[in-house]
């Protein structure tokens, strides 16, 4: 995992630096410096899109799991960031979101079968946000076969992904696997190992059972994917090129679908900017805007996501420091 991770991300960075540098550093620069101070308010409307987020994830907390608002949302932040910039291929923040909930005295299987769920509906919602993104792309693009033929196998690749996400949850999974592990490990450790697998697959079946909280969830990630849109304009608007909606709804499905294409590349980088540029040549964006637009996004990662990892790591060692005093 750590193999593909590190190889992954000297592609994505090879594959970034390769677009800058061909399609002219000074010339996408230029693009980003008409965007200004814009970038401080499409940061701020970043935060409005996790709070969408955070209320997906809210919905499947049992009433007495659910902490105050505000812790949650500190939780979703700091995942967020550790997803966008830390190279853990978009997984380790989902741990993390788990265990900061543990410890916030929250079960441990119904934390990590929060998050299980939640990143399910993530997913689900994404292919439905893409079909359609898909389907605009063609009625506003109108773009030839061979170009059609090839998202719409991405989109059934990427269904058929879901259904054996989902299909693995269902199945008792993590149980069968910590069975297998128990043939190499010692009898404690194994009825540990055992029990909270069996913990989680009864959690995460409970939630799935729960049609009502995963309705609610998939909702509010829907809204989420949706006001996306809104980020992409107001990029493009700061930039100096504003465009119809459109066209920045097929701009943020169709690149969001490409970002998660390559989840084994740390952040996406290269891949998103690649995504984009291939989506906007076909509405009309000149590959420098294309460029400036994917680094827009970025920016607003780093503006609100280093902060964030700073506070955080400064907590841990606070919280570390505290312990040690205590003992």
């Amino acid at each position: 995992m750590k193999r593909s991770i590190v190889i992954g991300g000297f592609f994505g960075l090879a594959l970034f630096t390769a677009l800058i540098v061909w399609y002219g550093v000074a010339e996408i620069a230029e693009a980003l410096l008409v965007m200004g101070w814009g970038i401080l308010a499409v940061s701020l409307f970043r935060l409005a899109l996790l709070t969408f987020d955070l209320l997906s994830w809210r919905a499947l907390l049992k009433p007495g799991n659910r902490r105050s608002f505000a812790r949650l949302f500190w939780i979703r932040w700091v995942a967020d960031s550790v997803n966008t910039l830390l190279p853990v291929a978009r997984v380790g923040g989902e741990v993390l979101r788990a265990r900061m909930l543990y410890r916030h005295g929250v079960d441990g299987a119904a934390a990590s079968a929060s998050v299980m769920v939640d990143v399910t509906a993530g997913i689900f919602t994404q292919l439905l946000f893409s079909i359609v993104g898909v389907i605009a792309f063609v009625l506003v693009v109108g773009a030839g076969e061979g170009t059609n033929l090839n998202l719409s196998i991405g989109l059934v690749m990427f269904g058929f992904g879901v259904a054996g996400f989902y299909l693995v949850q269902r199945s008792g999974f993590f149980s069968a696997l910590a069975r297998v592990a128990g043939r190499t490990i010692d009898g404690a450790t194994w009825q540990k190992l055992t029990g909270a697998a069996i913990e989680f697959d009864a959690a995460t079946a409970a939630l799935y059972r729960n049609k009502g909280a995963v309705a609610l969830c998939c909702f509010w990630r829907i809204v989420g994917w949706g006001s996306g849109t809104a980020e992409v304009w107001l990029i493009l608007f700061f930039l100096g090129h504003p465009v119809s909606f459109a066209e920045a709804f097929i701009l943020e499905s169709l690149g969001q679908a490409a970002r998660s294409a390559g989840f084994m590349v740390p952040g996406g980088i290269g891949i998103q900017e690649g995504g984009l540029l291939l989506i906007g040549a076909h509405l009309g964006l000149t590959p420098e805007l294309a460029l400036a637009l994917s680094l827009g996004k970025r920016a607003r990662e780093i503006v609100i996501g280093v902060p964030c990892l700073i506070a955080w790591q400064l907590a841990e060692g606070r919280t570390i420091w505290d312990r040690e005093n205590d003992s």
